[in-house]
């Protein structure tokens, strides 16, 4: 209550003690003690608010990313990243799901068990999947191993394998266990006529390689992988017998390849990549190439899909440094006509349009705040109908006091102004009360205040008056006798 409120309150009746003062003071106190309490209990309940909502929104996402097989580069690509996103305390962390290659790792994104997957692109994408980043690039890689000069073939003028079509009715070796690269070299001949039936396949993993070149169990080798392959580069150099150098087989149809299949891309091998004296090989290859790809759910957040590729190109340099296959990380193609559509996180990354926490959450803080402005408007509405009675009571009570003006100045006896002033007491006190719990405003307050400033002179003058006034002298008793004279 303001000060000037409290001086209009705090007036001392004539004929007796300050029945208005210490109260009003009192109350004034104790009602800005409880609106001080109620404001600092709104601010802590604003800041609280505000500080859960920036916790939950910037809390640490967990995003399980299925990757195989068990001790592949991928999986070591993987893990240096989770370990790089923990380090730097990033927003988004990984926690490797891990599969039996990427067929499954498909599968795991599929079912749900994955938010994240290492796919390739030959392989049947599921559809829930959107692309994220290019985790890398591999290139098909075709030779024919070079022939001892002991061999009695080689004497006898066998004819020199040089071309795909010359490897019907040959045993044709295939480095890695998975039926994608079966399924690859099938296309690769299908593209030139050549019966895959007709091919005898057999599959090596990585440490039967040497062994299968020296006892010249297959005719040629398929490889697919990063160019710089450290697997492929040892397979061809264990190719190379007696200073002869292998023959690799191109792929001249890569774009015809790409057409029809468009998970596959027309690409080269750069002359001698795989090292060696003579270079291996000697001149440009023409080949196809797949990608293997960092796919999201299509329902993952854009938010997080956008801050995880984010975080994977900025730590990118950091994990090349101790894993050099992490360079060959890119962003993914954001075309429309993409082989695998990119998810609008990636996309947003790419195309610099990423949100800011304000871009993202403007609208629920708009709907918030004009909530809150409607909730508050509703609660003062409902705290104001619950005090209805308490006005209506106060406003007779207001009328009664202003009757009991006119009839203290009426009133003939000072012990009926005495009970009127105790009643005006209890009318003060219901009043402040009124005030007090906000049924009555300010205004309503000073209006009273009038009142009884008006009735505590009513009663002041009329006891004056009464007690100038002379006594009234005492009737005689007058007998009348009956008959006299």
């Amino acid at each position: 209550m303001s000060s000037s409120l409290e001086r209009l309150f705090s007036r001392q009746i004539v004929d007796g003690p300050d029945l208005v003062g210490p109260a009003v003071q009192s109350v004034s106190h104790s009602r800005r003690q409880k609106l001080a309490f109620v404001v600092l209990a709104a601010i802590l309940a604003v800041v609280g608010t505000g500080a859960a909502a920036y916790y939950f929104a910037m809390r640490p996402e967990t995003l399980r990313i299925a990757v195989g097989p068990q001790n592949s580069d991928d999986v070591r690509v993987v893990q240096a990243l989770t370990q790089a996103f923990s380090r730097e305390h990033n927003s988004v962390r990984l926690r490797p799901v891990l599969t039996d290659g990427a067929l499954g790792s498909a599968s795991a994104l599929a079912d749900g068990k994955a938010d994240l997957a290492v796919i390739r692109g030959d392989l049947d994408v599921p559809k829930s999947a959107q692309a994220v980043a290019v985790l890398r690039k591999n290139v098909v890689v075709l030779w024919v191993p070079a022939k001892p000069k002991s061999d009695s073939k080689a004497k006898k003028g066998a004819a020199k394998i040089t071309k795909i079509v010359q490897l019907a009715g040959k045993r044709v070796g295939i480095i890695g266990r998975t039926q994608a690269n079966v399924n690859l070299l099938k296309v690769v001949l299908q593209q030139y006529g050549v019966d895959p039936a007709k091919v005898d396949i057999v599959q090596f993993s990585t440490n039967e390689i040497a062994e299968a070149i020296k006892d010249q169990k297959v005719d040629a080798f398929l490889a697919a992988g990063p160019v710089n392959s450290k697997i492929t580069a040892d397979a061809i150099a264990a190719s190379t017998r007696e200073g002869g150098a292998p023959t690799f087989l191109a792929i001249d149809s890569a774009e015809a390849i790409a057409q029809n299949h468009p998970m596959y891309e027309a690409s080269e091998i750069p002359a001698g990549v795989f090292g060696g004296a003579p270079a291996r090989p000697d001149d440009e290859v023409k080949t196809i190439s797949f990608s293997h790809h960092i796919v999201a759910r299509k329902d993952l957040s854009e938010h997080v899909v956008s801050a995880f590729t984010r975080q994977l190109f900025a730590i990118r340099q950091t994990v090349m440094n101790d894993f050099p296959l992490a360079a060959k990380i890119e962003t993914p193609d954001t075309d429309k006509d993409a082989a695998i559509p990119v998810h609008p996180g990636a996309a947003a990354y790419v195309d610099g349009e990423e949100k800011t926490f304000l871009d993202r959450y403007s609208d629920y803080i708009w709907w918030s705040l004009m909530g809150a402005s409607a909730l508050g408007s509703i609660g003062a509405w409902f705290a104001g109908y619950l005090r209805k009675d308490e006005r209506t009571n106060n406003s007779s009570l207001r009328e009664r006091l202003l009757d009991m003006i006119a009839m203290a100045r009426k009133s003939d006896s000072v012990d009926q102004l005495d009970a009127m002033q105790a009643e005006a007491d209890t009318i003060l006190r219901d009043t402040l009360s009124c005030f007090e719990n906000g049924a009555i405003e300010e205004g309503t307050l000073t209006a009273f205040n009038i009142a009884l400033e008006q009735f505590h002179n009513a009663v002041a003058d009329r006891k004056a008056l009464l007690a100038a006034a002379p006594p009234s002298p005492p009737r005689a008793n007058v007998q009348l006798l009956a008959g006299g004279g």
